[in-house]
């Protein structure tokens, strides 16, 4: 069974001062670890969201091996990228998908094999960091498709609809192979802020 990968990297960055699919990062762009996490940890096809400097990532981002997809109301937050993100996958036989925001460089993908262990498409799983945080990466079985495209408003994504289904939220322990901070101001890269 198909696990597909989505990366949601079509914010402003209005906190980091751009967008943060255009950072440096250890040697690559924030965008290129991302996409090349979700392929290393086995997902296929794997798709790319972008909005604010959507020709400049394309023009120097190296995301061979992905489709890459337009949000153009990328301004109103997050849930409308994981709409877009979704909406494409709509057209591949994936029985889910693994979302990873752009900014989570610390995210291995060690832990998008875990979180997509036993995928399924009524499957709901997501990332569990001490003490008893639950983040990045989190799976979302093809059957909750159409209910988070329904819910993901704003800069929320799949936070409403996992909080509405958290009795069916399977929490995979990836505290010991990642790290889900996000970089938020460019003081992060420094390892200022826990986020």
């Amino acid at each position: 069974m198909r696990v597909a990968g989505l990366v949601l990297a079509a914010g402003g960055g209005r906190r980091y001062g751009r967008p943060k699919a255009l950072v440096r990062h250890g040697g690559s762009l924030l965008v290129e670890r991302a996409s090349r996490t979700l392929i290393d940890g086995g997902c296929d096809p794997v798709v790319v969201v972008l909005g604010a400097a959507a020709d400049p990532v394309r023009a120097v981002a190296d995301l061979r091996g992905c489709l890459v997809v337009d949000n153009a109301d990328w301004v109103t937050g997050m849930g409308s990228s994981l709409r877009v993100g979704l909406g494409a996958l709509l057209a591949t036989d994936s029985v889910a998908a693994v979302v990873l925001l752009v900014d989570m460089p610390g995210v291995t993908a060690e832990a998008v094999r875990r979180v997509a262990a036993g995928a399924g498409p009524a499957v709901l799983a997501a990332a569990g960091y001490p003490p008893g945080r639950r983040g990045h990466p989190v799976l979302l079985g093809r059957d909750h498709w159409a209910g988070v495209r329904a819910t993901a408003r704003g800069d929320t994504g799949a936070a409403a609809y996992l909080r509405a289904h958290r009795a069916r939220l399977r929490i995979v322990t990836c505290g010991d192979v990642a790290d889900d901070r996000d970089l938020d101001v460019p003081a992060d890269q420094r390892g200022g802020r826990r986020g």
